[in-house]
């Protein structure tokens, strides 16, 4: 089997950068030069969280491209891509800049350029210019409901390649950082919630124990609003932040609790894979009515708590009206209500009573080994 993509050279000695997926899993990699000259490539490394690869070909004074600077790319800037699109060589498409920073969904910790440049099978690997013949970004997916381009492309910015690139030549990986959180977006029902002044910031609905995160002081329920100054509009970049920084380097959090911020250091440790749980309880037993918010719960058993491993004591037996249109499942596991705890059936019922017909809740959640807040509106 064969396949082919695009890459550039950055270097007068022969290294190339190109996609992670580009070079996947092959047992021989030959680079085809625009003279027509074509060499026996290695792959240097490949990092397939950002899907940047290194690869090196045994030649001299090779011509480079000019490394732009991403963060100046501006909305709605004219952008270049060039590639071998279905194999047809040297191909340049145009487009603008529609959004930077983009999250997409999976592994990735990459904060995406998106353009309506057509992007085709054969782009990928391939430089994506400024008007002014700079690299800004390496052209890596689209979104197409047919396999086809769609106006929806996506690139890694140039930054975050050559970052990953002087990691892989050095070392052949890549370190991250991590706080050890679980966070996701606010939206308007959460804000309220919390009483933030609109939707912004990443919510933190999970805090491993004994992890960076927990020994500086951060909460489940705590919206971080900035890292290093930085401002955290969405859950995707504090992502990325975090996985910017170095493992060791204290990071310097601004985060919102009980309708203030808070400054908190936190010591960042090194990005590792996360594993996964299986969370199931049993619907049977005595069962109490969480007033107000259409739930109906009842106390884990012992070995219930045991078996799911969690620090949750409450389970949803059944749910309607508000929390089923919420999405609140049976088999839930209730673990705080807006910023308290729920520790037992009467902490919930207490939280429930004290909210106003129409006010929104935020219900903090584990399902499946991980937590989420869930915004449930009081009836």
């Amino acid at each position: 089997m064969q396949g082919a993509g695009s890459g550039f050279i950055v270097s007068q000695d022969g290294y190339i950068l190109t996609n992670a997926h580009v070079v996947s899993k092959a047992d021989e990699v030959t680079v085809k030069l625009t003279d027509r000259r074509e060499f026996p490539a290695k792959v240097i490394g490949s990092d397939t969280r950002s899907d940047v690869a290194v690869i090196k070909i045994d030649a001299r004074d090779l011509p480079v491209v000019s490394i732009g600077d991403d963060q100046e790319l501006q909305i709605g800037e004219w952008v270049l891509a060039i590639g071998a699109p279905f194999g047809l060589e040297n191909t340049a498409t145009a487009g603008i800049v529609s959004g930077t920073s983009r999250a997409i969904s999976g592994e990735s910790t990459v904060p995406f350029i998106q353009t309506d440049v057509a992007v085709n099978p054969g782009n990928s690997g391939g430089p994506l210019f400024n008007l002014r013949g700079q690299v800004v970004g390496i052209n890596s997916m689209t979104f197409s409901q047919s396999g086809g381009y769609m106006g929806i492309s996506f690139a890694i910015p140039i930054d975050v390649a050559m970052d990953v690139r002087e990691q892989l030549i050095k070392t052949g990986h890549v370190v991250r950082g991590r706080i050890g959180v679980v966070a996701q977006d606010v939206d308007a029902s959460l804000a309220r919630s919390f009483k933030l002044d609109r939707p912004r910031g990443a919510l933190i609905s999970g805090v491993e124990k004994d992890g960076p995160a927990d020994m500086g002081g951060v909460n489940a329920g705590d919206v971080i609003l900035e890292v290093d100054n930085q401002r955290i509009e969405q859950s995707a970049e504090l992502s990325n932040a975090i996985a910017a920084s170095k493992p060791g380097k204290e990071a310097r959090l601004t985060v919102w609790r009980g309708g203030q911020p808070r400054n908190l250091t936190v010591k960042v440790a090194q990005l590792e894979e996360p594993g996964e749980k299986d969370v199931k309880a049993s619907p049977a037993g005595k069962e109490a009515e969480g007033a107000k918010l259409g739930l109906v719960v009842r106390p884990l058993t012992p070995q219930e708590k045991n078996s799911v491993d969690t620090e949750g004591s409450v389970v949803v037996a059944d749910v309607r009206g508000s929390a089923a249109r919420a999405g609140i499942q049976p088999g839930d596991i209730i673990l705080a209500v807006n910023d308290r705890s729920v520790k037992n059936v009467g902490d919930l019922r207490e939280a429930a009573a004290k909210l106003k017909r129409g006010d929104s809740a935020a219900l903090l959640v584990e399902r499946a080994g991980t937590q989420i807040f869930v915004p449930v509106r009081a009836g």
